[in-house]
């Protein structure tokens, strides 16, 4: 008996626990990212998204895909949830994948280096993460997901540059974000 409880122990351990802090902050911050969207959307490909990611993944882990997919549901809410919004439920769980395997330690330099390639290259890389869903949805052949993919990379290019710019905020404001975090749980 005892070893059928200890994994149920096991799994209520694991559990995600969350502060009425963390809360309110993570829903205010997956809101900011869908409202960052709205605001920029006459830049075609710019936006606040891949920083808000990377940002959120450095600061708090696992947790931060809760922010992230209350800005995927609002997106679905506000704008419908439609085919376009279907690789939105994998393509920001990419970013924040690759950010969980980035060392915790690293130096200033290195983080001020690392952290922009990183949303940089998920810029240049989301024709290539949206196109599995096309070919899903859209029965394309391997040659029609090519091209879809290479008429892309214009836009593709724009989005890898913006994200390599605003990827120059991520470690100052998880500074910042860390600090307000100790101050706040010090109260």
């Amino acid at each position: 008996m005892k070893n059928k409880k200890q994994p149920q122990d096991k799994k209520r351990q694991t559990r995600v626990k969350l502060t009425l802090f963390e809360m309110t902050l993570f829903a205010m911050f997956g809101a900011m990212m869908f409202i960052s969207k709205i605001v920029m959307e006459f830049l075609p490909n710019v936006h606040l998204l891949g920083m808000f990611t990377m940002l959120l993944t450095v600061v708090y882990r696992k947790k931060a895909l809760i922010p992230i997919y209350i800005y995927v549901l609002l997106n679905g809410i506000f704008a419908g949830f439609n085919m376009w919004w279907v690789p939105y439920l994998y393509i920001w769980t990419v970013l924040w994948a690759v950010t969980m395997l980035l060392p915790k330690k690293m130096s200033k330099t290195a983080k001020m280096i690392v952290y922009p390639i990183v949303c940089a290259l998920h810029g240049l890389c989301f024709g290539l993460l949206y196109a599995p869903a096309q070919v899903l949805m859209f029965s394309f052949s391997f040659e029609q997901a090519v091209a879809w993919v290479i008429a892309g990379l214009p836009w593709d290019f724009i989005h890898a540059v913006t994200n390599l710019v605003l990827g120059l905020l991520i470690h100052p404001l998880s500074v910042l974000l860390n600090n307000l975090n100790k101050k706040i749980g010090k109260l």
